[in-house]
Parts: structure tokens; C-alpha cells; sequence
């Protein structure tokens, strides 16, 4: 199928979860459950942390992902966009020689991450005809046609056209829910973004996946992955 480089960011300022992509979760530091979940997968050739932080990369490295080179200061802002991080390090592995068919980009907060939907992802996009890259999506769990807004203190319906429509007849709108991203390089170096021209989505449910911006956002992660692994 093809040589697959797996890139974590992981920047080191976070600020309303101090030190986030190395934080304890359930006793391991959260980013270990990211670079565990690709090491079973067997996906990839080689699996790398992009970071600015010594810590960072300490704990990266006892977990066995390679950390060959830090971000340059242009990256490590928290202004700089990931496809910005992930063509940098396209770009340093191959200044070194390295090339790469595929580039798998996973997010350091991810406990939930199941290394058979990389499995089943790696195999979409390289058997899928014209297909450049795969999105993790999740349906908005409320129709975001029926959304009101707050106008000098009263509520508004953003889209009043639908009042009378039923929830079932609206069309379902989807958002990036932060999981993983994964590219056909070359569709990667051309657009240099995270929606390449031909995107195929890979669609997870609510329970499966969880963005963490708030310790709010952590004790969701933390309920979310209970439930998970009470399944199991």
C-alpha cells in the first residue's frame, strides 16, 4: 500500500490545561494512549512527535514514537495551523531523505482512538478510487438549521424557514471531531490543508471521540472512555 509517517502535535504552550498532551490520564500521560493506539494498528513506518517541548518529547520517547526534530518557532504558536505542522515535517524527512506515500495525523488527546478504525481508514483511502484524504466526523447532535441566536437580549431562530420543518427531514450536517486525519501525501503538499480536494469521511460516533479544550471537555473524555471500555 505504500510507506505511512504518523505525525502527533503536540505544542507545548497550552493554556487553559497547562502541559495538556502529557497530562496523567487514568495514570499514563494522555498522549501515550495516541502513539499506543498507532503502534497497534501496524499502519505505519514511522511514527513521530512534532513538538517545541523537551518534556514533551521525554515522554514521546519512552512510549516509542521519535521525536528527530523540534518544531521551528513558526509552528509552535498557537496560531499556526496543523497542516502547517504536518508540511514542515513532510519537508524536514525528506531534506533527510525520507519519503512517504501516506501521512496519518493524530491528535495527543485521543484516549479513545481504536486502532482498527486506523486499520479500516488506511484501507478506504488506499483502495477507494480518487480518494485523496480521510476526516474523523461526527453528526451535530442537534440540527443546526433549528439553531437560534441571542439579539439585544431575545431569541432569535437563526433560520426561520425551517420552524415547521421536522428534525428527521433536515439534512445531516457533520463536524471534524479532532481524531485523525489521513492523507495521500502528495494531496497533502498540494492543498496544504486539512480538506484536501477529494475528502472521504470517516464517521464516529458521539461516545467514540471527544475534543478537549476545558477540564469540562476532560471529564467528558474520562466518562466516554469508561463507557468504552465497559463494552469491552
Amino acid at each position: 500500500m505504500g510507506k505511512l509517517l504518523c505525525i502527533i502535535p503536540a505544542r507545548g504552550g497550552s493554556k487553559r490545561i497547562p502541559h495538556k498532551n502529557i497530562a496523567l490520564f487514568k495514570g499514563e500521560p494522555i498522549i501515550s494512549y495516541s502513539i499506543k493506539a498507532v503502534q497497534e494498528s501496524g499502519i505505519a513506518d514511522e511514527i513521530m512527535v512534532s513538538t517545541d517541548d523537551q518534556a514533551i518529547a521525554d515522554v514521546a520517547i519512552k512510549y516509542g514514537a521519535k521525536v528527530p526534530f523540534f518544531r521551528d518557532a513558526s509552528t509552535s504558536n498557537d496560531k499556526a495551523g496543523v497542516a502547517a505542522v504536518l508540511v514542515e515535517v513532510v519537508n524536514e524527512y525528506k531534506r533527510r531523505g525520507m519519503e512517504f506515500d501516506y501521512v496519518l495525523s493524530v491528535y495527543a488527546t485521543q484516549p479513545l482512538l481504536k486502532p482498527e478504525n486506523l486499520v479500516k481508514a488506511f484501507e478506504q483511502l488506499s483502495t477507494t478510487e480518487g480518494a485523496e484524504s480521510i476526516c474523523t466526523v461526527e453528526a451535530y447532535s442537534y440540527p443546526p438549521q433549528r439553531a437560534t441566536v441571542i439579539v439585544d437580549g431575545e431569541l432569535k431562530q437563526l433560520h426561520p424557514e425551517n420552524y415547521y420543518a421536522r428534525s428527521q427531514d433536515l439534512q445531516k450536517i457533520y463536524h471534524d471531531c479532532n481524531q485523525f486525519f489521513l492523507f495521500k501525501t502528495y494531496a497533502l503538499m498540494r492543498d496544504q490543508k486539512l480538506y484536501t480536494e477529494h475528502t472521504l469521511p470517516f464517521i464516529l460516533a458521539e461516545s467514540e471521540s471527544q475534543d478537549i479544550d476545558t477540564m469540562e471537555d476532560w471529564k467528558l473524555m474520562e466518562m466516554k472512555y469508561d463507557l468504552m471500555h465497559q463494552k469491552d
